[in-house]
């Protein structure tokens, strides 16, 4: 122990029968009003202030410019008086506030450190608020911006991983996560009123509705309202295809053009048939994993035949080859060929036929029960035996017969027949409704056969006339739809 000052502050002691007394009280007292409550109005300041105030404290930073300051260690506490400057011990663990930057700081055997950092451990904490104040019903509260966890490293006395540990006291009680958007309740995740994990949305933080639930027992996950996603692309032409990036798996569906009806005969005398109706385009379905497409799918969408030529087969292509091919319908025959449907186009099932003509009665209808989700067959165009008697054009097939109904055009009587109804809403379904026949006439031309009615319906075929058959019609273009499902 010294006789002259005082071990941890160094106060200087008074000595006995010590002349000028005063002196060595003072300096005392100047010492005690630097350490005690200390407070330094910066740390980061380089530059020496010219005019400071008696008793200001700075703590000197790296590279810190000035006669007084200059000359002195980093980390110097200087304290201003009388228009000088004096350099006053720190003990380790003074705390000191630094004013300008509203922290508190320790001095430690290697300098300044923060007073967190010092503490190194915080134990049974009734509050704690961070930018704002905690209270009974929120003792822990944090008002910020970003926050990070961090695992500590082996190579810092840890393991590298992290785990979160959140416990609730029994099964009916509840553990979860809450996230609020203007402190109004929009999804609950975690543990509530039971050992299940659930997840709950709200729009208004009052009504909420279930999500998932996923039994502690046997992992099985519930949706309440469903999980899967799906999004139809319906090309009516030719194009490319890129799967959304949620998809995990492409359904495809392609639909081959309509053949289109056949050209009815004509002449003065002998038996005269009608051209004969179109067949429906092909149906093919196929279904891949999204990774497999390689990116981008090109689409080909077939064409309707004109009349008495076979639709365009629409097709899917990746990876440089042809992966799915929905064929195009026959096109209806010639009535001086004798006037026979065209078929449909192949698949499994094939798709359906255009009707035949005859010169004995009515044509007949196109196809519709062959493939009866596919779109329809044209009408037959209608004949003319050798007495000289016309007959009527065949109806088109009904498209969707047991999906969504698109009806076939209606047959002419001694005038062109009429188109099949459309497909429906291309989201809704695919099938058209196949083309009527045209009628035949007892002078002139022949009526005309109806085109098919869409997503690769058949035309109707042509009618027999005197001095020109009647045309046949056009069978509807093809249709590809593209199901993305996530």
């Amino acid at each position: 122990m010294s006789d002259h000052h005082s071990a941890r502050l160094e106060l200087p002691y008074l000595a006995a029968g010590q002349m000028q007394k005063h002196v060595t009280l003072n300096e005392a007292l100047t010492r005690l009003d630097t350490l005690v409550q200390t407070a330094v109005v910066s740390r980061t300041t380089t530059g020496q202030p010219g005019s400071p105030a008696d008793g200001a404290l700075w703590i000197l930073p790296p590279g810190a410019t000035g006669a007084d300051w200059s000359s002195r260690p980093t980390g110097t506490l200087v304290r201003a008086e009388g228009g000088g400057w004096n350099a006053v011990a720190a003990p380790d663990g003074l705390v000191v506030l630094v004013v300008d930057a509203a922290e508190l700081v320790v001095r430690h055997w290697d300098g300044w450190v923060g007073l967190g950092r010092r503490l190194g451990e915080v134990q049974d904490l009734g509050r704690l608020g961070l930018g704002a104040t905690a209270d009974s019903w929120n003792p822990f509260l944090a008002r910020l911006n970003n926050a990070l966890w961090t695992a500590r490293e082996a190579a810092s006395g840890g393991n590298g991983n992290l785990r979160l540990t959140l416990n609730k006291e029994t099964a009916g009680d509840v553990l979860s996560l809450m996230f609020q958007s203007g402190y109004g309740g929009r999804a609950e995740l975690g543990l509530m009123g039971d050992d299940d994990l659930r997840l709950k949305v709200s729009a208004d933080g009052a009504d909420w509705r279930d999500v998932f639930s996923v039994d502690r027992a046997t992992g099985r996950a519930v949706f309440a309202r469903g999980a899967g996603r799906r999004a139809v692309t319906a090309f009516i032409a030719s194009g490319a295809y890129v799967p959304p990036d949620w998809a995990r798996s492409v359904e495809a569906l392609a639909v081959g053009g309509g053949g289109g009806g056949g050209n009815g005969v004509f002449g003065t005398s002998g038996a005269r048939p009608g051209g004969g109706g179109g067949g429906a385009g092909g149906v093919s379905r196929g279904a891949w994993a999204a990774e497999t497409l390689g990116g981008s799918v090109t689409v080909t969408v077939g064409a309707g035949g004109a009349a008495g030529t076979d639709g365009g087969g629409s097709l899917l292509s990746f990876g440089g080859v042809t992966r799915l091919t929905g064929a195009g319908g026959v096109g209806g025959q010639a009535g001086i060929l004798g006037g026979a449907g065209g078929a449909g186009g192949i698949g499994n099932p094939s798709s359906n036929a255009g009707g035949d003509s005859s010169v004995t009665a009515t044509g007949a209808s196109g196809r519709s029960r062959e493939r009866p989700e596919g779109s329809g067959g044209g009408g037959a165009g209608g004949g003319i035996d050798a007495a000289g008697v016309f007959r009527s054009g065949g109806a088109g097939g009904d498209g969707g017969l047991t999906a969504v109904l698109a009806a076939g055009g209606a047959g002419g009587s001694g005038a062109a027949g009429t188109g099949g109804d459309a497909a429906p809403p291309p989201l809704l379904h695919r099938a058209g409704g196949g083309g009527g026949g045209g009628g035949a006439v007892a002078t002139g031309s022949g009526s005309g056969g109806a085109i098919g009615g869409g997503s690769g319906a058949g035309g109707g075929g042509g009618g027999a006339g005197v001095t020109a058959g009647g045309a046949g019609g056009a069978g509807a273009g093809g249709v590809v739809w593209l199901v993305a499902v996530g």
